[in-house]
């Protein structure tokens, strides 16, 4: 734990206010990414983000969500909404194209309004973008097919696919609201010293939270004291340091349970969890199952969709 913020030689724009450049002769951008990258980390922007996982799984952090994600999980992420998607992996591997991206300016569409009044109906869907938006079911299997063309596509064919997309999205009922009313009214981006420091401790816990990582250490790797650090890191993710360890350590249990025969015993230990106890009740009331119910029902979905 040897990592010391004040040793950092963090550049004048961090990593966290991702500055997007729409191409030459473009009013959106297409990109597909390959994991890890440096540009995915906990950041925000003011352009909406259309973000689809085309393979992999891992933890989603919308706001102060924290969530499972699976490949097929589309979001749409509103102006200012901070977020990330990661995929735990080991040594120097890489995920290739494990993500599509579609960042657009709303401000460009409403305005369009004027002229073009059918545009009004994405008004609820932009609204409700605000709190970050998971699609599912048939929409989302729709949307990802037209993402794949989008980019082999240019000019108003490309536009017409994307504003295709968004009406379908705008129609579809088969969403939540990730994000908290809490967090969407009470976020409020640091400064450029603060979002370093909060890459600095997410990275850090990101790669030791199977070690069982005290908020003390966190807090000494970014030089704060332990009080400031839990204060610091609520007011940046809307969530105590404890229920973001808490949720990496489920997301390492669900795994192993869902993929592998180890004793429920031996994941406890392996996902950082102390005691059996501790972890059967944690993982309950984050999964609202047993580890061991949990599993039976990972297991049956993985028979069913042999099957389909």
């Amino acid at each position: 734990m040897e990592t010391s913020f004040e040793h950092q030689n963090f550049p004048k724009e961090t990593a966290y206010f991702e500055h997007i450049s729409m191409p030459p002769g473009q009013s959106f951008l297409w990109r597909m990414d390959d994991y890890p990258w440096r540009r995915i980390v906990w950041n925000y922007h003011p352009e909406f983000e259309l973000h689809y996982i085309r393979h992999a799984s891992g933890l989603a952090y919308v706001g102060d969500h924290i969530g499972n994600f699976e490949a097929g999980q589309l979001v749409l992420v509103g102006s200012g909404l901070p977020h990330n998607w990661i995929t735990p992996l080991l040594g120097d591997s890489m995920l290739a194209g494990r993500d599509i991206v579609v960042q657009f300016d709303p401000d460009r569409i409403t305005r369009a309004a004027a002229n073009f009044p059918e545009i009004t109906e994405l008004n609820t869907l932009f609204s409700d973008a605000a709190f970050g938006l998971e699609f599912s079911g048939e929409t989302s299997a729709r949307v990802a097919d037209r993402l794949e063309r989008m980019g082999a596509q240019t000019g108003l064919s490309a536009l017409s696919t994307l504003l295709d997309i968004l009406a379908d999205l705008a129609k579809s009922t088969g969403y939540r609201k990730l994000a908290t009313p809490q967090f969407v009214n009470q976020f409020r981006p640091g400064s450029d010293v603060d979002r370093a420091r909060l890459d600095l401790a997410l990275d850090f816990i990101q790669r030791n939270y199977l070690e069982r990582p005290t908020c003390a250490d966190v807090a000494a790797v970014v030089g704060l004291s332990e009080s400031a650090f839990s204060r610091f890191f609520k007011a940046q993710t809307g969530n105590t340091y404890s229920d973001h360890l808490s949720s990496l350590r489920i997301w390492t249990a669900r795994k192993q349970l869902a993929e592998t025969t180890n004793p429920v015993t031996d994941i406890c230990f392996e996902a950082g969890f102390n005691n059996i106890s501790n972890f059967n009740r944690t993982f309950l009331r984050a999964t609202g199952m047993t580890p061991s119910r949990y599993r039976s029902a990972a297991q049956k979905r993985s028979v069913v969709s042999h099957l389909l």
